[in-house]
């Protein structure tokens, strides 16, 4: 299988893929919506995203990209999110006078940092392209901050293993599909929906009540702006299903109180 994940080869999205799909061929893109249009246009089979960190939140950007392609998420996946301190071969802490990486991670290191403060922190636009540019410049005063796996994939070496703040650290990941495509799960047990509701008193509350009332465990919420309708929004949940079936019976029950209503997909709940 051909999957798209966004960033750079080595970076977490690429393990995660690969944890997904074992020997899976693995093609880098710049932006989110390029592996959105990617999947769209039949040129991969597949991509994988991260949709939600433990400790930062929701990557709220694709929260709109399944809303707006013909996609569905048809497994997920939680990955341990470790950082390392990674420069040049040869080089050690010591050495390292400007450190780059993605800037969630950057956050998640601060305390690393703070123990470093000759040390100066620049954002970058991902983990495992931090380490690629500091191997193509042969910069040895130059660290990034990535995963082991960007390390062993550009020839550097990590300088400091685990440098993360908490290590409680989990991204969790989606590997979508073409909704022509997707295949069903007759083990799901979980569903995520989009759905907006009519600007009237209530609305909101009649809607998620129906799904309490099917029996379904509510475990997300997220609320998105519409674009060009101000104050108007799209709900993302996600719930715990008891069996297969009661998928469906969840998106019939919110129908008749929301204004729109797409299941984003079916999937196994992912276990730590």
């Amino acid at each position: 299988m051909k999957i798209a994940i966004q960033g750079e080869p080595g970076s977490f999205s690429h393990e995660a893929a690969l944890k997904l799909v074992p020997g899976a061929t693995i093609v880098p893109t710049s932006l989110s919506a390029d592996v959105f249009a990617a999947v769209s246009d039949g040129s991969v089979d597949a991509a994988v995203i991260p949709i939600e960190n433990s400790l930062a939140g929701s990557v709220l950007e694709h929260f709109d990209l399944l809303l707006n392609h013909d996609v569905q998420v048809e497994r997920e996946t939680l990955l341990r999110i470790r950082h390392n301190l990674i420069g040049m071969p040869g080089t050690t802490v010591e050495d390292i006078g400007r450190v780059f990486s993605h800037p969630v991670a950057l956050a998640q290191c601060r305390r690393f940092l703070a123990e470093h403060p000759d040390m100066e922190s620049f954002a970058y636009y991902d983990t495992a392209g931090s380490v690629k540019q500091l191997m193509e410049l042969r910069d040895r005063h130059a660290g990034g901050i990535a995963s082991a796996a960007a390390a062993k994939y550009y020839g550097a070496q990590i300088l400091a293993a685990d440098i993360e703040d908490n290590p409680e650290n989990y991204t969790r990941f989606f590997q979508i599909r073409r909704t022509s495509e997707a295949t069903a799960d007759p083990e799901a047990n979980k569903i995520s929906i989009a759905f907006s509701v009519e600007n009237r008193p209530g609305s909101l509350v009649a809607a998620l009540s129906e799904l309490s009332r099917l029996g379904t465990n509510l475990t997300k919420i997220e609320s998105r702006p519409v674009h060009g309708k101000p104050w108007e929004y799209i709900f993302y949940v996600d719930c715990q299903l008891r069996e297969r079936a009661e998928a469906d019976r969840a998106v019939a029950v919110l129908k008749p109180h929301c204004a729109m209503v797409k299941s984003l997909g079916c999937y196994g709940e992912a276990r730590q």
